[in-house]
């Protein structure tokens, strides 16, 4: 079976390994220990739970610890994220898009949280910071500043949350360079191994900005056919 794993920006290199049914980790292991000891990669739980081994095969984001390695593929490194070397990237990024917009339980109301409350953000619960959206994100690959779909889902988590007490703060945040910017694409959904769909959390804090008072910054430029969303014609 012949693998091709980029190295570098512009070189594909080839590795013929004698192995079948195995996950992608395990040959990039195999590949490592008999081949090129200085191969590198990110692994850590082996059990697509901790996302750090995410990476591009056939274009596409997936965890090399879950993925079932076939003949031909072309192993890359996440795409829109600086790479430190071979398939290792830098997510620093994602974590300071984390602390820019304030995903995070930060002004706590004490108050019962039923079992139906628990499951309006669930899902966003299961993120395992794989950064893989970011990879598949049209937006970030031309604007470094977006806050990306990693952050916002996790500001819609907490907006979400009845315990948290300044959803405003929240919203306000995730004005510029965040939920407006965003093409709805769904490359985000498709991408996420948790099944999350940033995409929608977007959509809903959207609305919700609606809500507190604010609206698209680009709604006022926009071609109505001649109307005037302001007044007039």
């Amino acid at each position: 079976m012949i693998i091709k794993i980029r190295r570098d920006s512009e070189t594909l290199e080839e590795f013929e390994v004698l192995l079948e049914d195995n996950t992608l980790l395990e040959v990039l292991e195999h590949i490592k220990s008999t081949k090129d000891a200085t191969l590198s990669y990110d692994h850590s739980c082996r059990s697509g739970v901790c996302g750090s081994c995410a990476v591009r095969v056939n274009s596409k984001e997936e965890l090399a610890c879950e993925y079932k390695l076939k003949d031909g593929d072309i192993v890359e490194p996440l795409k829109n994220i600086k790479i430190i070397r071979d398939l290792v990237v830098d997510n620093d990024d994602a974590q300071r898009f984390n602390q820019k917009s304030n995903a995070w339980l930060e002004s706590y109301i004490k108050t019962d949280v039923s079992k139906e409350d628990e499951k309006q953000n669930e899902l966003q619960s299961d993120c395992i910071l794989c950064t893989s959206c970011y990879s598949a994100c049209p937006v970030y690959e031309v604007n470094k500043e977006f806050l990306g779909p990693f952050a916002l889902t996790r500001v819609w988590k907490y907006v979400a949350d009845k315990r948290e007490d300044d959803i405003k703060q929240k919203i306000e945040l995730i004005q510029n360079n965040g939920i407006w910017d965003c093409t709805l694409c769904g490359e985000c959904t498709i991408a996420c191994p948790q099944g999350i769909s940033p995409k929608d959390d977007i959509m809903m804090l959207r609305s919700k900005s609606g809500v507190k008072g604010y609206m698209d910054p680009n709604f006022s430029t926009m071609s109505f056919g001649g109307f005037d969303p302001n007044g007039g014609f």
